[in-house]
């Protein structure tokens, strides 16, 4: 395969963003998550050290929530090459990000991305029965798209209404009664459980982005991979550029990272399943 100037194709998608009127609706903070996910954007994070003495984590109304991990070893040892690339690459890269492109682009970008990303909350939606939140699904996606400037802005986050709790696959496997199977720390994806990994394969064919096709000025059009590489780096450096500081803070005050990560990451999927 010839080689092909990404960092290029890069730039330019970050520059489409440049000639769009973006101004901000709503306050510019995102919530943390624990390292870049292929998730979808934001959500809440729960206190990681909430223990009993026999190490089994507490969940919401008190209710004992245990996850298995057959596969420790392997997941402390991804746990600690995502730690490396986030202080070794990412974060190096979003502070640069940070540096170069002012906060209302980059809650434009954010913008842009969480509304693409309609048909895999919407789909959830509805496969879990929900009707009504799929109707605030679809509303918000058609303020944003037509008022919001193709979603660069978010004037429906003002309608409580259009702003249901997000949902994926994941969670409607577990809406219907799945268990997690095991917990897993992917490279580069992060904290994740059997069930939410195969409910990510599902979210991928839900995602827009996945069939999206670039064009690359020297070479033509970029495979589909490549411009899902591209769009999933610029989104989360993007992402990223928000959550600076959040991610040692929590390492930095825990007694073991891995655990108090994999408890919070499993405590929030409960909590977001329960909705």
């Amino acid at each position: 395969m010839e080689n092909r100037p990404e960092w290029l194709v890069i730039g330019i998608v970050i520059s489409v963003f440049l000639f769009f009127p973006c101004s901000v609706w709503g306050d510019d903070t995102v919530t943390f998550e624990t390292l870049p996910a292929s998730d979808e954007a934001g959500s809440e994070f729960f206190d990681p050290f909430d223990e009993d003495d026999d190490g089994t984590f507490i969940g919401d109304e008190g209710a004992l929530i245990t996850v298995s991990d057959p596969i420790e070893g392997f997941n402390r040892a991804m746990f600690t090459v995502n730690d490396r690339l986030y202080f070794w690459f990412l974060k190096p890269v979003a502070i640069g990000y940070t540096y170069v492109v002012p906060p209302e682009l980059r809650v434009c970008v954010k913008n842009f991305f969480f509304n693409l990303l309609t048909p895999v909350r919407l789909v959830n939606c509805l496969l879990q029965g929900k009707g009504k939140a799929a109707a605030g699904e679809l509303g918000r996606f058609s303020v944003n798209t037509t008022l919001g400037f193709l979603g660069l802005m978010d004037p429906a986050t003002m309608y409580p209404s259009l702003n249901p709790p997000e949902e994926d696959m994941g969670q409607t496997f577990g809406w219907y009664g799945a268990g997690e199977g095991f917990y897993i720390v992917w490279p580069f994806l992060g904290p994740s459980t059997l069930r939410d990994s195969v409910g990510g394969i599902g979210d991928w064919a839900l995602n827009p982005f996945s069939f999206m096709q670039l064009v690359n000025l020297d070479a033509g059009a970029l495979t589909s991979s490549e411009t899902n590489l591209i769009v999933y780096g610029v989104r989360t450096v993007n992402d990223v550029s928000f959550q600076i500081g959040q991610y040692e803070m929590l390492k930095n005050a825990a007694l073991d990272p891995y655990e108090s990560f994999r408890d919070a990451y499993i405590q929030n999927r409960n909590s977001k399943i329960s909705q």
